[in-house]
């Protein structure tokens, strides 16, 4: 299975969205350098008010394009990066992956899906009506959160639109994905 970086952001600052660049450049065990949330310790905000010392399993956020179009569909105005994503890709169903795929991005980056993004309150103060189209139950009653996944960097390097992804699944059994 193989699918391709659609774009690449970041944002020095906790800002809700991040800004769109020609490309990033990962940092093994930290993050996008220059982004906010990177570290080895947790730097969301709000889990480093409960305990600042947890290890950053949310170094990377990818999102699946094909949100965009679906919300635009909806009558949301969203592009790549407007969701705080780091990287937006296409053709790989980021939600179905089992928890531990590796996620080779170009020609060096490798980054370790660790689960969910939980989506928050923020989304819905970007667009009204927003959270409930990325967040909902299934036919089973179950939670479905479609506002990407977050990963580790397992292997630093520079991650540009349009390069291919390679993805490598764990061992068997398969973890599902749950948030982080």
């Amino acid at each position: 299975m193989s699918g391709r970086v659609v774009s690449v952001s970041l944002s020095a600052r906790h800002n809700f969205s991040k800004d769109r660049v020609q490309s990033v450049r990962l940092l093994q065990g930290l993050g996008i350098e220059g982004d906010a949330h990177a570290g080895v310790t947790v730097q969301h905000r709000s889990r480093v008010a409960v305990d600042p010392s947890q290890p950053n399993l949310r170094q990377v956020h990818l999102i699946h394009a094909e949100l965009f179009d679906e919300l635009t569909g909806k009558g949301f105005a969203v592009v790549p990066g407007d969701l705080g994503e780091n990287i937006a890709t296409a053709g790989i169903d980021l939600l179905a992956l089992p928890r531990g795929t590796v996620l080779r991005l170009g020609a060096e980056a490798v980054v370790q899906v660790t689960g969910l993004r939980n989506p928050c309150s923020q989304i819905e103060a970007f667009q009204p009506g927003l959270l409930a189209n990325v967040i909902g139950k299934d036919d089973t009653g179950e939670i479905v959160r479609k506002a990407g996944i977050m990963s580790i960097v397992l292997a630093g390097g520079v991650v540009h639109e349009g390069d291919v992804i390679a993805v490598e699944f764990p061992a068997l059994p398969y973890l599902p994905l749950e948030r982080v």
